[in-house]
């Protein structure tokens, strides 16, 4: 098991969420999230996406996150981030933060 691994996120906040400034309601976020979704299962390129629809700073740089190990993200993120093969996108992730797309990098 790999005790460091990279990967690129989308995030989706959405108001009352964890450092959120969003306005959308949960519900916006989630029906939001299932069309980003669905774009990325149809071919959508996964940094494109993340430039164009991410709430996070890293949107700006394709969500790339960069390496890190256990520990440092919440742990449902770390969790969905490290059960993924190199190359694969997870499903919806739901931490405090809002919604997350995960592609594991690395």
């Amino acid at each position: 098991m790999a005790d460091q691994i990279s990967a690129s996120h989308i995030l989706l906040m959405y108001a009352g969420s964890e450092r959120s400034s969003a306005t959308r309601s949960k519900q916006e976020a989630i029906a939001q999230i299932a069309e980003i979704e669905q774009q990325l299962k149809d071919g959508a390129d996964f940094a494109a996406v993340a430039r164009q629809h991410s709430d996070c700073g890293s949107a700006q740089a394709g969500g790339d996150l960069g390496g890190f190990g256990r520990g440092q993200m919440v742990k449902g993120f770390e969790d969905a981030a490290f059960a993924l093969d190199v190359g694969d996108t997870s499903a919806v992730v739901e931490t405090p933060f809002g919604f997350h797309i995960i592609k594991r990098t690395g």
